[in-house]
């Protein structure tokens, strides 16, 4: 029998060790990461034991009677290792299910892991969610290059990187921070009428607690940054988490340089590299224009799913299922 318990701060370790060897987990999910903005989130992580042996986390915070997985992450479902079945998996949801009913919560939002993340293949959380009848409610598409086969930069883009060179830019890695998130405050503002979601003291606190992690590359003219890229350094894949160009850095091939540094750099030992998403309204528009410039870098489409879960109505279609069963 699988027994639900709500995650405490006397199980950090343990749920730690479990996420360092699950197949579907980065570093995000670790509680060092998870818990610098605890004080926006009223966190209801579960941890799934059998007897007393951990099967699975769900990284979660409540919201109302809602249940999401994470309110404050990118993602954040079932996480698993490599003992986890798809036979397994169903009895998971099954103990969600019933233990969400006990707390009266109404439904889960569930983010899916992305699979380029896995280091072993984890879909069985897909199929439960459609045995359960989780009703697909909101898809991002993100911008990967497969670094092990990439397709080379758009001729604009090799153009720009060579005037950049000519303009005697250097890329390098940055602990500056402050300077960067001033940099990227401007971009957002004027472009995208919005501001980061972390601030520059947040960045330094999870670099300094994830160092080999959490990097900051940067191009630079003389003392000047004009552009600059915060990567998530994971097993198989590098993120860009914040991507900052200024008008300056657009005319003389600024982000170009940085990436064509980064693609190179990681190009040994890493899959993919991950632009992160051109989506606004839930998935439902598309950004055309940015999700263009992520493709001249050889970028291409990684999708990112959410599900929504009525533990409720799982209990009618289940009782309508029997039913059928019966009357054959």
């Amino acid at each position: 029998m699988i027994r639900v318990e709500r995650y405490s701060v006397r199980k950090k370790d343990e749920w730690d060790r479990f996420i360092a060897v699950a197949k579907n987990s980065t570093f995000m999910l670790n509680r060092s990461y998870m818990d610098y903005h605890a004080d926006r989130f009223e966190d209801a992580s579960l941890m799934f034991y059998e007897d007393d042996s951990l099967l699975a986390l769900l990284p979660a915070t409540i919201h109302g009677q809602e249940l999401r997985s994470h309110g404050g992450l990118t993602y954040g479902g079932l996480i698993v290792d490599r003992h986890m079945t798809t036979p397994k998996e169903l009895k998971l949801f099954t103990a969600l299910r019933e233990y969400m009913m006990e707390q009266e919560l109404s439904r889960l939002i569930y983010k899916r892991v992305p699979a380029i993340y896995y280091s072993y293949p984890a879909d069985e959380d897909l199929y439960a969610l459609f045995r359960n009848d989780a009703r697909l409610i909101r898809r991002d598409v993100s911008t990967a290059i497969n670094l092990e086969d990439a397709i080379p930069f758009s001729s604009i883009r090799r153009r720009m990187i060579k005037k950049a060179n000519k303009q005697g830019l250097v890329v390098c890695q940055s602990d500056d921070f402050e300077g960067y998130v001033n940099l990227l405050s401007k971009v957002l503002s004027s472009r995208h009428a919005a501001k980061p979601v972390h601030t520059a003291a947040e960045l330094r606190l999870l670099a300094s607690r994830f160092p080999d992690v959490i990097k900051l590359f940067c191009a630079f003219q003389g003392d000047t940054m004009l552009a600059g890229v915060l990567i998530f350094d994971t097993p198989n894949v590098v993120h860009t988490q914040y991507i900052a160009n200024s008008d300056e850095g657009c005319n003389v091939g600024a982000l170009d340089l940085v990436m064509d540094f980064l693609v190179h750099e990681y190009s040994v030992g890493k899959k993919y590299f991950d632009f992160g998403i051109a989506n606004e309204n839930e998935g439902r528009v598309l950004n055309e224009g940015l999700i263009g410039q992520k493709e001249m870098f050889g970028g291409r489409a990684v999708i990112h799913d959410f599900y929504e879960l009525l533990p409720s109505e799982c209990d009618k279609n289940e009782e309508n299922t029997k039913e059928v069963q019966e009357l054959v």
